[in-house]
């Protein structure tokens, strides 16, 4: 008698069933021998047969046994490894580590140290978000450059470290444009200040030009919405920015905009020190009236 087509589906799903279980309970059964130099060795088949998780579990198991062994270095390398190929970054440089500091002497030691940085390199985040990890990357790479300068991997490493470096230029620039697009006058002076430490702090940076340009800008939005006896300084200071800015960029493509900027500046100046000096004069025609009232009353107290 032939097998309906839902027997068929009930038979072919047991046997996979059964598959999977038998081979869970193979798996199970090995990590639960004492065979420590079979299980060392079907670690290794797994690793290399890309069954990283399973490679994991049993080179977990076997850390603490192996330690002080002749094959513990082998074992840190491919626990190290096995990290990696998960892409489990954070544990992968703490072994890389590890092994650095556990077999300095070790053919392998460079390599480890190289990784472990590198691991710091892959974690970085995108430049909008907190660098923490980027700085502590650039630390690392660092190190290795200087624990290993004649090494091929040192180029890499300074190569690793200048995309870094970029990453960190971008966030700071951003962060003070940032600033500036806030749009209040508290703003616009906090731009400035931070545009000023990105040149400081960036001193070859590909955004200075447009660094130097917005310090500019901001200085004069920052003066033009300050109190009238705080304008005819900070308008000054907006242009001392912009002579500084046609100074290193004279045929800029922001060199309209900036001329701009600065003959509103001048006229504005002329406009505050003639308001200052209105607000002076009545100040002192005030003054003037309160100190012939004093005297009359006091020339109404003597006469009384």
């Amino acid at each position: 008698m032939f097998l309906n087509s839902r027997h068929v589906a009930l038979i072919a799903t047991l046997i996979i069933v059964l598959f999977t279980t038998s081979c869970k309970s193979k798996f199970e059964k090995l990590r639960a021998s004492n065979n420590l130099q079979m299980k060392y060795q079907e670690a290794i088949k797994f690793y290399e047969k890309g069954k990283y998780s399973k490679a994991q579990t049993l080179f977990s198991d076997l850390m603490i046994k192996y330690r002080g062994t002749a094959d513990a270095e082998d074992l840190y390398y491919y626990t190290a490894y096995t990290s990696y190929r998960l892409k489990d970054f954070t544990s992968a440089r703490y072994h890389f580590k590890q092994f650095a500091v556990t077999f300095p002497n070790s053919v392998r030691a460079e390599e480890c140290r190289f990784m472990s940085a590198y691991c710091f390199y892959i974690d970085s985040p995108r430049s909008n978000l907190d660098q923490d990890n980027t700085k502590k990357a650039i630390d690392e790479l660092q190190l290795f450059v200087n624990l290993y300068p004649e090494s091929e991997r040192s180029k890499e490493a300074g190569e690793l470290i200048q995309n870094l470096r970029d990453k960190l230029e971008k966030k700071a620039f951003d962060n003070a444009k940032l600033y500036f697009n806030m749009g209040l006058a508290d703003d616009y002076r906090a731009a400035v200040i931070a545009l000023e430490n990105v040149l400081r702090d960036y001193p070859d940076t590909k955004y200075a030009e447009e660094a130097e340009f917005l310090m500019v800008k901001s200085q004069y939005l920052f003066a033009d919405n300050s109190f009238p006896y705080r304008q005819e300084a900070r308008f000054n200071d907006a242009i001392d920015y912009y002579e500084s800015f046609i100074e290193h960029y004279p045929q800029s493509k922001y060199r309209n905009e900036a001329d701009n900027l600065r003959s509103s500046a001048e006229k504005k100046i002329v406009i505050a020190v003639k308001r200052m000096n209105e607000i002076d004069k009545l100040r002192q025609q005030q003054e003037s009236e309160l100190g012939v009232t004093a005297q009359e009353n006091t020339e109404t107290t003597q006469v009384n």
